[in-house]
């Protein structure tokens, strides 16, 4: 019975020498060529700083550096959760020869229904429209009080197609996501104040 045990020792003992020799095939390990080296008196000195709260010796900071002039002077910065990518705030054209931005000028104080169901949402009153035409780089710019075609297009045609209820979280810095902006210039279109 001990043999049965050397043999399955070995067994195993050459299983796991071949299993590292075929890992060095693999993966063999880089020649490094040594290089001399050099002596104590060549090398320069170096200054470790291990603590945070001192300063180093030397006249670079490298703190100073990734500060920008506005930030060395209020010291503040936009966290990661706050920084907000220009792009999803634009809103292209069919043709994608104008982009179309809307900044939030006012706001109802009305408070939303069904908070429970919908979440935090806003009811826009004013906006302020930016078109800027691809080819010609001109912008034009149009207050619209959405409110107010709201209720003309009721009164001309019975309906409107508006929704001014905005999620809190659509709204990045003053301005509607590119995802919301149809909801707001549906009324203007339809009543020709706006082509789109």
């Amino acid at each position: 019975m001990l043999s049965e045990v050397n043999k399955d020792e070995e067994a195993q003992l050459q299983w796991e020498e071949e299993v590292k020799r075929l890992q060095e095939i693999k993966n063999p390990e880089p020649v490094v060529e040594s290089t001399p080296e050099p002596e104590e008196s060549q090398l320069p000195e170096i200054s470790i700083q291990t603590s945070y709260d001192e300063k180093p010796n030397t006249e670079f900071n490298s703190a100073a550096l990734l500060e920008t002039v506005s930030d060395a002077e209020v010291n503040s910065r936009i966290t990661f959760e706050e920084f907000t990518d220009e792009k999803t705030l634009i809103s292209h054209d069919a043709f994608g020869n104008k982009q179309m931005k809307i900044k939030v000028l006012e706001v109802s104080d009305e408070h939303p229904p069904m908070k429970w169901k919908f979440g935090d949402r806003v009811k826009v009153t004013k906006i302020l429209v930016t078109i800027k035409h691809l080819a010609t780089q001109e912008v034009e710019e149009g207050e619209f009080d959405v409110e107010e075609i709201e209720r003309e297009l009721q009164e001309k045609r019975h309906y409107t197609s508006t929704n001014r209820w905005i999620p809190a979280e659509d709204i990045k810095n003053g301005y509607v996501v590119g995802s919301k902006h149809t909801r707001l210039i549906s009324d203007a279109s339809a009543l020709d104040y706006i082509v789109f």
